[in-house]
């Protein structure tokens, strides 16, 4: 999630753990604890693109590593309050304590999002993905927000908790908006007499109310947006063929690293590849539009049928700005039930 979230998860869960004493300590190592997690993204290369991706979410956001970066930020933090602060009282080993809670939220919180989190690496490469709860949900964060900061100012280990609970809930109805959406998607796609392959859910941006569906049927991918209340309903969307190198991209060496690059996207988009309907060389991640029902991909890689061998592909985002104020404005109706089929 964003910075903010894990900021304030990581200062939640840091000060249910604490005494009162303890709370304004607690706090700050565990906002700072809660983000720490996110340094990998400056594991990246000029030369090439994708580099950041297979790191971002890799072993700094892993299970086992958890204890070991709670111990890096606890030095560092003990340290600084040390230095800087009249607490003479607070051990090392509750300095630890706040910054492995802080710390341990982050990869589980990522986990809640679509993103892909390689919870258990080095074991496994498998990036998990509860889709619970969207990268950015101001009613996530914002209420947390709120109350832990109350806790801070009270040294309120109550309002700490009232503020903990709040977040467990609030995943926990992301869990269960994600069933109802579901169950919508199966429904919809067999209407259509399709036997969808890989069908999944995630929350579209920034809410728990407007949901993308995707799911494959005879080598198209199908997207929909599935509106979940009192009442569900869709709206219909667009719909796409799978990604096929040898018909979409015959030009490709298929020894180049353009090739190879190809594959790596593949492995970070979990299999959701298609062609960019405005762009014949530029490869979308299917999984992430503005708009749910849409085919725009915030992201995606661009291939050069010029390129040598040994040139990596081009990483791109979508980010036109009249057209992103447009989408908002199209999301929010959908939240109000205003483009219902």
């Amino acid at each position: 999630m964003d910075p903010l979230s894990q900021g304030v998860v990581g200062m939640s869960a840091s000060q249910v753990v604490s005494t009162r004493k303890e709370m304004v300590a607690a706090s700050f190592v565990g906002f700072l604890s809660g983000m720490a997690a996110d340094l990998d993204i400056f594991i990246r290369s000029a030369d090439d693109p994708l580099l950041f991706l297979e790191f971002h979410r890799q072993f700094t956001h892993s299970i086992i590593f958890m204890p070991i970066g709670g111990l890096i930020c606890a030095c560092l933090f003990w340290v600084l309050i040390k230095l800087f602060s009249n607490n003479t009282t607070l051990t090392f080993a509750r300095t630890y304590l706040f910054s492995f809670t802080g710390y341990a939220t982050h990869g589980l919180l990522d986990a809640c999002t679509s993103y892909g989190t390689q919870l258990f690496w080095p074991f496994s490469a498998e990036r998990v993905a509860w889709n619970n709860v969207s990268i950015i949900d101001p009613l996530f964060t914002l209420p947390l927000l709120l109350i832990v900061s109350l806790a801070l100012f009270q040294h309120s280990r109550k309002l700490a908790i009232i503020g903990a609970g709040y977040g467990l809930l609030y995943l926990s109805l992301g869990l269960v908006q994600e069933n109802r959406a579901m169950s919508v998607a199966q429904h919809l796609a067999q209407s259509r007499g399709h036997q969808a392959i890989n069908i999944n859910v995630k929350p579209s941006f920034m809410n728990l109310i407007i949901w993308k569906s995707i799911y494959e049927y005879q080598g198209r991918y199908y997207v929909d947006a599935i509106r979940v209340l009192a009442e569900s309903s869709f709206i219909e969307g667009d719909s796409t063929p799978k990604l096929d190198i040898a018909r979409d991209l015959p030009w490709l060496n298929k020894t180049s690293q353009q090739a190879l690059d190809i594959e790596r996207f593949r492995w970070f988009s979990a299999q959701h590849l298609a062609i960019d309907p405005n762009n014949p060389n530029r490869i979308i991640d299917m999984r992430y539009s503005m708009l749910p029902n849409k085919l725009d991909g915030l992201w995606g890689i661009e291939l050069d049928p010029t390129a040598y061998a040994s040139d990596h592909i081009k990483w791109t985002h979508n980010r036109n700005g009249r057209d992103r104020q447009n989408n908002i404005t199209q999301l929010w109706s959908m939240i109000l039930g205003q483009a219902d089929k």
